[in-house]
C-alpha cells in the first residue's frame, strides 16, 4: 500500500498484491464406467438425497433425443432390453480411471493484482475520485468435494484436469459538487472480465439420460437395428460403451457499464429530498463445448469403419448464430452453447423527508425501472451428421432464430426435414407441409421408430415457439415509506414498508413440454418481494451498550428459481416457481464493559422463518411448506477483542471470535435440493501496532472444522464446498 500527497489538493492511493493459497481438496483414485449412468435407472431407483427417479426418466433409450412429452406420445418403443449388470451382458463398459489425476490438495489458488485511485480537489465545491483495479486468478482442480467418500480431508474424483484463469479490469469514477443549493453526485463505473475454463463434466452421466448414444457402440444404443451388421444378434445389445471421462471447455467474456446522477438538497433541513436517474448495459458472451472424447472410438454399424464419428462430417453453429467463434469445432465437441446476454436498465428514483417534529419524521421513495433482456446465440449437437454429407444443423436450439421476434422460425428437431413457418400457421396447415414434405418423419412412436421421428405434439409446440417474444421486458414502479421516531437521544424506532424486484429473463428451451401440461415459459417474469420492518437503534448505559437491530416480515411473489427437472427437458431453464414468506429477526450487539477499559464484545445474530406457500407450477418440482434455499433458522457471530497501550507509541491486541450457523436446504427444487449441514467455527488473532507498523498472527477455523458453506445435487451427486481448513498465517503492514 502507498499513499501519496501530491499537493494539497491531490492524493494517490496504490496497493499492490499477490496472493498465493494452498488447496485443500484431494482428487483421490476411482474409476466410472456409464453402468451408473441414468440411463440405466428404473422406476424404482432413488436417490442419494431420498427422491425417487420419476417414471418419465426412468429406462428411456439413450437415443431419444428429446425427453419433453406427455409419456403416451413420448418415443420409448426401444426400451433397455437387458440388465447392464448382467454378467451375461454382451456389451464390454470400458471405465475411466483417473490414476493420472490424482493429487493431494489439488485446488490452489493464486490472485495477483493491484488499485489505484486519485482524489483531486477541483475548487471549493467540486472534487473528483478517479479509481482502477486490475486482478487476474488461476486455480487448478476444484473447490467442491463429495461428502460420501469417507476421507479425512475434502475429497473428490475427478477424471478430467480442471483448471481457471480469470482476469477484470475496473474502472470507476465519482464527481461530487453543488450547484448552488443543490448537491450533485455523478458516479459511474465500466467493469470487463474475461475466463477461460476446463471443467470436469463426468457427473453429467448421472443425469444425461442419452449419454451413451455418444460414447457407445450403435449395437448398444439401437439393437432394434443391429441387422445392418453381419452375424450381429438380434435386438440384443452387444459392443462397447466407452470410457465416460466427459470435460467442459468454457470461455466467458463480460462488459458492465453503470450510470448514476443524483440531485440532493440541504439534508439539514426539516424538510429535504434527493432524485436522480440510473443507467446499466451488460453484455456476457458465453461459449462452452462439452467434450466426449470416447465419441472418436465408437462403431456406428460399420458406416464408417476406422473413422470417428466426428471426422465424418464436422460440425459447424447454426448459420446466424455465431457469437464468439466460428465452426467447426473441436473435435471431442459434442454439444456446445454459444450465447449472448444483454441487460440494459434504466430507473428515475427520487425520495423526500420531513421532521414532522424533533422526534417525529418520515421518508417517502419511489423508483421508477424499465429493464429489458435479450438472448442471442445457438445451442448445437452433434447429431444426424452420421447420416448425412454436409452438417445438418438439427436438434439443439437456434436461440437468434427463435427470440429475433420476426414471426418465422425454422424447425430444427428432424435430420432431413426443418421448414420455416410463419406465425399464424394452423396445426392442419402444418402437417399437411410435413406430409409433403416428409411423411416418414410423423408420428414418433406411432408409424416409425427412428429417433428423429417427429410427434404431433412437437409440432404444436415448434408453432408457438413462433411467436416467441423478442426480449423479456418489465417495467413498473416500487416504492418506499420509513417513519422514524426519536425516543431519546440515545434511542430511535423505525418502520419501513418496502417492495423490489428481480429482472426476469428468456429461457433456451422455451416451449419444452412436461408433466401435467407444464410447459417451461419464454420469457420468465419479475418476481416482486414486499417487505415490512420494524427496527430500532439504541445507545444505553451511557454509551457503553449498542444495539441495534430490525425484526421483518417479507413476501415474495412468483419466486424466481433455477430448474434442472430431466423429466422436463435435459437442460437448465428458470421459472415463476412458487411464492414464499419470510419472517425474521436480526441485530447486533456491541458492548464496552465499563470496569474493563480496552475490551469490546460485540455479536451479531440472524434468526429466520422462511416457507414456500404457494406452488405456481404444476410439476412435482415444488412443495408447499418448505423453507427457502441457503435460509438457515439461526446464524450468529461474536467476538471478543481486548486492547491495551505498550511504551514508545505501541499497542497490542488479542481476539476471540466465534461463528455458527444451522443447517439449511441447497434449492427449493426437490431433486437439486441436499441439506446443508450446520456448523460452528472459531478463530483467535494477535497483534502489535504503532503509527508505521501493524503485525498480526492469526488462527482462522481454530477447530480444523469441515464447514460445509454451500452443497448442490445438480447431477443427483451430492457436491459439497466447504471452509478452508484451520489456516495459521501473519499479516505485516508498513505505512510510508
Amino acid at each position: 500500500m502507498y499513499n501519496l500527497p501530491i499537493s494539497d489538493r491531490v492524493a494517490v492511493r496504490a496497493v499492490a498484491y499477490r496472493d498465493d493459497q494452498g488447496g485443500w481438496v484431494d482428487n483421490v483414485p476411482g474409476t466410472l464406467t456409464v453402468q451408473e449412468s441414468a440411463r440405466f435407472r428404473d422406476a424404482g431407483y432413488v436417490r442419494t438425497n431420498g427422491v425417487p427417479v420419476s417414471v418419465a426418466r426412468a429406462g428411456l433409450n439413450s437415443a431419444t433425443y428429446i425427453n419433453n412429452l406427455p409419456e403416451e406420445v413420448a418415443y420409448t418403443s426401444a426400451r433397455i432390453p437387458f440388465d447392464p449388470f448382467d454378467p451375461d451382458s454382451l456389451v464390454d463398459f470400458r471405465a475411466a480411471n483417473n490414476e493420472a489425476l490424482v493429487k493431494s490438495d489439488f485446488n490452489d489458488t493464486l490472485y495477483t493484482g493491484g488499485r489505484l485511485s486519485l482524489r483531486a480537489e477541483i475548487n471549493e465545491d467540486w472534487s473528483l475520485l478517479l479509481g482502477a483495479m486490475i486482478q487476474e486468478l488461476e486455480t487448478d482442480g476444484t473447490f467442491t468435494a463429495d461428502p460420501t467418500l469417507g476421507s479425512d480431508s475434502p475429497s473428490i474424483q475427478r477424471y478430467s484436469p480442471d483448471s481457471l484463469e480469470d482476469s477484470f479490469d475496473n474502472y470507476n469514477w465519482t464527481l461530487e459538487g453543488r450547484i448552488g443549493e443543490l448537491e450533485v453526485i455523478y458516479t459511474g463505473a465500466y467493469t470487463e472480465r474475461e475466463s477461460d475454463q476446463i471443467i470436469d463434466y463426468t457427473d453429467y452421466m448421472f443425469v444425461g439420460q442419452y449419454l451413451p448414444y455418444y460414447i457407445c457402440d450403435a449395437s448398444v444404443s439401437y439393437p432394434e437395428y443391429n441387422y445392418y451388421q453381419e452375424g450381429a444378434p438380434s435386438n440384443q445389445s452387444f459392443g462397447t460403451c466407452y470410457e465416460p471421462n466427459l470435460y467442459g471447455l468454457s470461455y466467458t467474456e463480460t462488459q458492465v457499464q453503470t450510470h448514476e446522477l443524483r440531485f440532493s438538497s440541504d439534508q439539514t433541513k426539516d424538510l429535504r429530498f434527493s432524485a436522480g436517474a440510473f443507467f446499466s448495459d451488460l453484455q456476457l458472451e458465453e461459449r462452452v463445448d462439452f467434450s466426449y472424447p470416447s465419441i472418436h472410438k465408437i462403431n456406428f454399424f460399420d458406416f464408417y469403419p476406422g473413422q470417428s464419428v466426428q471426422d465424418a462430417v464436422p460440425n459447424n453453429p447454426f448459420p446466424g448464430s455465431v457469437i464468439t467463434e466460428e465452426g467447426p469445432y473441436p473435435r471431442d465437441t459434442v454439444f456446445r452453447n454459444d450465447v449472448r446476454r444483454t441487460d440494459e436498465q434504466y430507473a428515475f428514483f427520487g425520495e423526500v423527508s420531513y421532521d414532522f417534529t424533533e422526534k417525529l419524521s418520515a421518508t417517502f421513495g419511489a423508483r421508477y425501472y424499465d429493464v429489458e433482456v435479450d438472448l442471442e446465440g445457438g445451442a448445437n449437437a452433434t447429431f444426424c451428421n452420421p447420416f448425412f454429407v454436409n452438417d445438418q444443423d438439427s436438434f439443439g436450439t437456434n436461440i437468434s432464430d427463435l427470440y429475433d421476434g420476426d414471426g418465422s422460425l425454422r424447425f430444427v428437431g428432424d435430420c432431413g426435414f426443418r421448414p420455416r413457418l410463419e406465425s399464424g400457421t394452423t396445426f392442419d396447415e402444418a402437417l399437411a407441409i410435413w406430409q409433403e414434405g416428409d411423411p416418414y418423419s410423423l408420428g414418433r412412436g406411432e408409424y416409425v421408430t427412428a429417433p428423429n421421428a417427429v410427434s404431433e405434439a412437437e409440432i404444436r409446440a415448434f408453432l408457438r415457439a413462433i411467436d416467441a417474444p423478442d426480449v423479456a421486458s418489465a417495467s413498473g414502479t416500487i416504492v418506499k415509506l420509513t417513519v422514524s421516531y426519536t425516543i431519546s437521544d440515545d434511542v430511535l424506532l423505525y418502520a419501513t414498508y418496502s417492495e423490489g424486484y428481480r429482472p426476469g429473463l428468456l429461457n433456451r428451451p422455451g416451449g419444452a413440454q412436461g408433466p401435467n401440461g407444464y410447459e417451461v415459459p419464454f420469457e420468465l417474469e419479475t418476481d416482486d418481494v414486499t417487505n415490512y420492518e420494524l427496527g430500532w437503534k439504541a445507545d444505553l448505559a451511557g454509551g457503553t451498550l449498542r444495539i441495534n437491530g430490525s425484526a421483518f416480515y417479507a413476501e415474495i411473489d412468483q419466486l424466481q428459481t433455477t430448474i434442472f427437472d430431466p423429466s422436463i427437458v435435459n437442460l437448465f431453464f428458470s421459472d415463476n416457481a412458487a411464492n414464499a414468506e419470510v419472517m425474521g429477526l436480526e441485530g447486533t450487539v456491541t458492548w464496552l464493559p465499563p470496569s474493563i477499559p480496552g475490551l469490546t464484545i460485540g455479536t451479531s445474530f440472524s434468526l429466520l422463518d422462511t416457507e414456500v406457500t404457494d406452488k405456481l407450477i404444476p410439476t412435482n418440482d415444488v412443495r408447499v411448506g418448505d423453507s427457502l434455499a441457503f435460509a438457515p433458522e439461526l446464524q450468529f457471530n461474536a467476538n471478543a477483542r481486548y486492547d491495551w497501550n505498550l511504551a514508545n507509541g505501541w499497542g497490542a491486541h488479542v481476539m476471540y471470535n466465534i461463528a455458527h450457523s444451522d443447517e439449511s436446504y441447497s434449492d427449493i427444487i426437490i431433486i437439486n435440493r441436499d441439506l446443508v449441514k450446520g456448523w460452528t467455527m472459531m478463530g483467535v488473532s494477535a497483534g502489535l501496532a504503532s503509527e508505521t507498523w501493524d503485525a498480526t498472527v492469526y488462527v482462522d477455523n481454530l477447530t480444523d472444522k469441515r464447514a460445509e458453506l454451500t452443497r448442490n445435487y445438480i447431477n443427483d451427486r451430492p457436491r459439497a464446498t466447504y471452509a478452508r481448513p484451520m489456516t495459521m498465517g501473519l499479516r505485516l503492514s508498513y505505512k510510508f
